[in-house]
């Protein structure tokens, strides 16, 4: 069978320590998972996670070393930051327990969840979807992905973001509202997840504005730096 055109490429994220590429599926996003960065947004306490989804193709793969590059997106005068450990899935299921759902994750990177603030509060005050405020073109940059069994103790990993060498976020990964066994329980009891997905788990305080020519690093112990200029 042929296609009408040529159907773009996926997206391949590279593995520390290997000459194959994760292939990209679904981009999920947990929202409000850290309790400080829920209160800063107008929220406390352990609510019922909630989900988001980004298309694959927003997903800036930055190889280690490298300083990705990411346009100043259109239409917002509030592009926020948000620092995430990200989970990929290399074992699908639905229904997954929290007990068995490590088994389905290959190994974690540090991503970004870039966020239109201004035209993402304009939609909830709406009461409309804001997915113009989180899956537009370029707003998930990614390091490459470490094997799990090499990734140490990402539980109780440091997490952390600079903006021009200044600290912007800092937290644990153990301050998850929601672990990523929990996460997963939940997020496959709505979807069926697939070899291929990732999930960015959530963003701790300190979540603020970049400008164009602004430098962010992101760190997570034990995985490669992300690093990326806005342009």
């Amino acid at each position: 069978m042929s296609y009408l055109f040529n159907p773009p490429p996926t997206v391949g994220v590279p593995i520390v320590g290997k000459s194959e590429l994760f292939p990209v599926h679904r981009v999920y996003c947990v929202g409000r998972n850290y309790e400080d960065h829920a209160k800063e947004m107008g929220f406390t306490g352990r609510e019922p996670p909630f989900f988001f989804l980004k298309p694959a193709d927003t997903v800036v793969v930055v190889p280690a070393g490298e300083t990705g590059r990411m346009p100043y997106p259109t239409l917002t005068k509030n592009l926020h930051h948000e620092i995430e450990l990200v989970a990929a899935i290399s074992k699908g299921g639905k229904n997954i327990k929290a007990a068995d759902a490590m088994a389905h994750v290959y190994g974690y990177a540090v991503g970004l969840d870039m966020t239109r603030r201004d035209l993402q509060n304009d939609m909830k005050k709406q009461g409309r979807p804001w997915c113009i405020g989180k899956g537009f073109d370029f707003s998930a940059p990614i390091g490459p992905i470490t094997p799990a069994d090499q990734a140490g103790d990402i539980v109780n990993a440091e997490i952390a973001l600079q903006v021009n060498g200044t600290d912007r976020q800092r937290s644990h990964i153990h301050k998850l509202i929601w672990n990523i066994a929990e996460t997963i329980e939940h997020l496959s009891a709505a979807w069926e997840l697939q070899p291929g997905d990732l999930i960015y788990t959530g963003t701790p305080e300190g979540v603020n504005a970049v400008v164009a020519g602004d430098t962010m690093v992101g760190t997570i112990t034990g995985l490669p730096d992300l690093r990326v200029q806005m342009i």
